[in-house]
């Protein structure tokens, strides 16, 4: 490997501002065992399907095809062609290989994940995803970044050390990633060509003075030096480490993949991953007039399909599934109703997949509801807020506490069984509201909500808009087991197309309700 390319190939500056004094003491030996899970040599792979995915031609709703099919009658796939996931939910005929993953039981769909009041702004919302935050509020740090600052204090200046040689984290591309930011400086290290990682000479070191310039030039110094540490132990990764480069498609995507693979393989001891597939802003020629199967979107499908299957592969070939989870997330769906230029716009809330070897296989959540008559500006109605599931996977594969996940990301995170057991065969039963339906629907200036649960539950109930706005907190309080009737006086609303949420513990219910 060419040591001088490293600039070239390799985003040096890209690792963190490394702030305050660069003291290279190894830390002691005990710290090492908070990295993550401890001993654990779990990984977490992140893929950004950036420009929000159209989530309604990705799995499609049977149940409401007819529907559908009503609301975007020019991208909507035949339904011949649809492939067959469960008896409800479709896959797009181009997505054989996310097929084969769930049919392998290496696959978990989660519907309807979003965040409430979304903002339909790439920039916010891509904001609120990455850094966890709320609608409302705005953080400097990564949900990730913030885990990480928690465990590791002294960095970057104090890192890397004997026992901590490796980047926390792997950006696979030009930028690093926002979901590792931390306070002081980004956790994760970017690589943009996956061929060639090389690493940067610093020269002779000549003594500096003590000016500002010398300064300037310390610090200059001391970051190739951090740098080529880095680059070293990655280098020696993909030196040593192995894959299986037939199974993977040439696309940039599955070539990252293939990267990943090899540098888990050579012992990189690097714990997330994060990778992205853009284009998903599909205003325009989605699919091809006349053609629904093919085009810009089925692409990207296909794309993102065929990569992490053969990556999911791979990882069985070298015996390495049972450490690799990865997790797919887009910064919101698109609108139920298509556009006249063959194309959907910015949506609300959008499925989530979580695929490997130790996960709860399955589905969890219902289907989005589309109406008769959809609303023009009406998307996929919130189901699960997307700090649940990040939440959930912290919890169960890195083994952070629950208290600490509320503290990461949300007081009122809830836990999804979404990991499971390496061998696991069927997803974990999530506490369910039995039952749920309002009446009547479409009502005039009220309505009432019915619904059933298990055990006595603090029950939040919460009216949104068609934009996923939030316009009244209906009931937050503690309910008694069995059958309950909330009345929704809705005298001063505008008609128009509402969701009632129904949240009790991780179970929650999402129902369409139209005011005349």
């Amino acid at each position: 490997m060419k040591r001088r390319a490293f600039l070239k190939n390799s985003t040096v500056f890209t690792l963190p501002a490394f702030l305050g004094g660069f003291d290279m003491a190894a830390m002691p030996s005990s710290l090492m065992a908070t990295l993550i899970n401890g001993d654990s040599d779990k990984v977490l792979v992140l893929i950004d399907l950036n420009g929000g995915n159209d989530g309604l031609n990705t799995f499609v709703p049977l149940d409401a095809y007819a529907n559908l099919a009503n609301a975007r009658p020019n991208v909507i796939l035949p339904e011949s062609s649809i492939l067959d996931m469960t008896d409800t939910i479709g896959l797009h005929p181009e997505m054989t290989g996310v097929k084969n993953m769930f049919d392998n039981s290496n696959l978990t769909l989660i519907q309807g994940v979003g965040y409430p009041n979304q903002n339909r702004s790439h920039f916010r919302s891509s904001d609120i995803w990455n850094t966890g935050s709320k609608a409302d509020e705005y953080k400097p740090t990564g949900w990730m970044g913030r885990y990480l600052d928690d465990s590791f204090p002294g960095y970057p200046s104090d890192f890397p050390t004997t026992d901590c040689p490796d980047p926390f984290a792997v950006t696979m591309g030009k930028s690093i990633s926002g979901t590792c930011q931390g306070m002081d400086s980004n956790f994760s290290l970017a690589i943009i060509n996956t061929d060639d990682i090389g690493g940067l000479d610093t020269g002779v070191e000549v003594p500096q003075s003590n000016d500002c310039y010398g300064a300037e030039m310390d610090f200059l110094v001391e970051t190739f030096k951090k740098s080529n540490a880095y680059a070293d132990r990655v280098v020696a990764a993909a030196d040593a480490g192995g894959s299986n480069p037939n199974l993977y498609p040439d696309t940039t995507l599955a070539n990252q993949l293939k990267t990943v693979a090899q540098l888990i393989s050579g012992g990189l001891q690097t714990k997330i991953y994060v990778l992205k597939l853009s284009g998903f802003d599909t205003h325009s020629d989605q699919v091809v007039d006349g053609n629904p199967t093919q085009g810009w979107h089925a692409n990207l499908v296909k794309t993102l399909s065929d990569a992490i299957y053969a990556f999911q592969e791979d990882l069985k070939l070298q015996g390495l599934e049972d450490r690799v989870i990865g997790c797919t997330f887009s910064e919101f769906g698109r609108k139920i109703i298509s556009n006249a230029g063959i194309g959907t716009d910015h949506g609300s809330a959008a499925p989530m997949m979580v695929f490997g070897s130790c996960i709860n296989p399955g589905v969890i959540g219902d289907n989005p509801q589309i109406g008769t008559d959809v609303d023009s500006d009406e998307g996929v109605a919130m189901q699960y807020d997307f700090k649940w599931v990040f939440g959930s996977i912290l919890m169960d594969w890195f083994d952070v506490s629950e208290d600490k996940v509320k503290t990461l990301l949300s007081d009122d995170f809830q836990h999804l069984p979404i990991v499971g057991s390496c061998d696991s065969t069927s997803t974990e039963e999530i506490d369910k509201i039995l039952d749920s339906k309002a009446f009547p629907n479409p009502f005039d200036r009220r309505f009432t909500l019915s619904f059933s649960i298990l055990k006595k539950e603090n029950v939040r109930i919460d009216l949104y808009d068609v934009m996923g706005k939030m316009v009244r907190n209906i009931s937050n309080k503690i309910f008694t087991s069995g059958e309950h009737n909330v009345l929704v006086e809705a005298n001063s609303l505008s008609a128009g197309v509402y969701f009632a949420r129904i949240q009790a513990g991780n179970g929650v219910k999402t129902l369409r309700v139209v005011k005349h």
